[in-house]
């Protein structure tokens, strides 16, 4: 027969909790705060995307510039008549010619080259306009989830010191004999488990304070949060309705792509080459000038399959710009519904939150009165902790809408202008 369960001294169940809660206040005092999200947001134009987005806008500047240039004369030096045979011997009975040739770019050539260049520089800028969107979305985000996995450690310090004071209040009624000793050691377990719970909160932190270092690219390690994100009131639904910066760029691709087709057009026609030059006559010691005009017969090539190509990329341009319009009125919709669905979350989550602390408060008075049991506190008090974790979420779920709407309206969120 086994020997009959000895109930554990109050020494054991103490030293245990004063384990837990030493290794729950014994972490560092983190208090290193990240700059407010505005003074992250002026320092995006240092980032590498925003950086590589300038770079391509003064590529495409440059080109500007360069197809204004027209083509460098030709200078040509020609003899004929010269160290051959018989009365051509020698140098006496040469013709010497210099000449100088010059492309007249007819037909429109270097105003369609000009075009070209001009659409590229607008589709260069729209992109770097883009790129400054994408990037103050992704700090927005990196940040938010920052402060939220920040709110989510806090969230887990307040349930291990509740779940604490919970276990020694039970370990209290259980050694006065109103309660089993089932019920310290189930406290005992509860505490453990919030001490692991907290752990992995303080890991998620630590790696969201990381990422958020390396995007926003600060010289420290950033160890807590100060101004908050998760807490400001999104713009997005009562800003003015613009054109999303995906549709924009494609707007401009399209016009880039329509302006490349006259392009090949003129590239079609004849180069047309005027010269002019001296011609030496050796044997009679005279000098004459010479003129000329060159052009290519257009017998074999045409330029024909290159319009064509040139058209097959306008109609494409032109796909994607429509698909890029639906897929951004769609994409609007979406995000003003989620916003607004958002809004009433956080509404109830607060909500949620004052009645579930209501409800831990109301029993754990009862708990300690024993007018209720060990199972209902731990109820109440699991529910205290869920209200207040959905709080977060519904939070962080807000400005993920706001990013979205903001992205589509090309602004940085929460109304600040790009």
């Amino acid at each position: 027969m086994s020997p009959p369960y000895r109930r554990r001294p109050p020494l054991v169940a103490g030293c245990a909790l004063v384990a837990i809660a030493a290794g729950f206040l014994g972490g560092p005092a983190w208090a290193d705060p990240a700059p407010s999200f505005e003074v992250l947001l002026a320092r995006l134009g240092e980032t590498p995307a925003t950086m590589e987005a300038d770079a391509l806008l003064e590529a495409a500047e440059a080109r500007v510039r360069q197809a204004r240039v027209r083509p460098n004369p030709e200078l040509g030096l020609e003899a004929e008549n010269a160290f051959g045979t018989g009365p051509f011997q020698g140098y006496d009975n040469a013709e010497t010619t210099l000449s100088l040739s010059q492309d007249l770019e007819l037909w429109g050539r270097r105003s369609a080259r000009v075009g070209v260049a001009h659409a590229e520089v607008g589709t260069a800028a729209l992109r770097r306009d883009l790129a400054d969107v994408e990037a103050a979305s992704r700090l927005a985000l990196v940040y938010a989830e920052a402060e939220a996995a920040e709110r989510r450690f806090q969230l887990a310090e307040e349930a291990l010191t509740v779940t604490i004071a919970d276990t020694r209040a039970a370990l209290i009624l259980v050694e006065e004999g109103r309660e089993p000793l089932l019920r310290g050691i189930q406290g005992e377990t509860e505490a453990a488990a919030a001490r692991a719970t907290l752990d992995e909160a303080q890991a998620e932190r630590d790696a969201a304070f990381a990422r958020l270092t390396v995007v926003a690219m600060l010289p420290t390690p950033v160890t807590s949060i100060d101004a908050s994100l998760l807490d400001r009131t999104p713009a997005g639904v009562t800003a003015a309705v613009v054109a999303a910066p995906e549709v924009l760029v494609a707007e401009a691709e399209r016009a880039a792509a329509e302006s490349r087709i006259e392009v090949e057009r003129v590239r079609a026609r004849p180069d047309i080459t005027a010269s002019v030059g001296i011609r030496r006559y050796e044997a009679e010691d005279a000098t004459a000038l010479t003129f000329g005009v060159s052009m290519p017969l257009p017998l074999f090539d045409r330029n024909r399959g290159a319009i064509d190509a040139a058209r097959a990329e306008f109609r494409a341009a032109e796909a994607r710009l429509i698909g890029a319009r639906q897929e951004a009125e769609a994409d609007r919709n979406a995000a003003e519904a989620r916003l607004r669905a958002s809004a009433s979350r956080v509404a109830a989550a607060d909500a949620g939150i004052r009645a579930a602390e209501e409800a831990y408060r109301l029993s754990r008075i009862g708990f300690e009165a024993g007018r209720i049991s060990q199972l209902e506190l731990r109820s109440s008090r699991a529910a205290l902790i869920n209200a207040r974790s959905a709080a977060v979420d519904a939070r962080l779920a807000r400005v993920r809408a706001e990013i979205d709407l903001a992205r589509l309206q090309g602004r940085a969120p929460f109304g600040i202008s790009q």
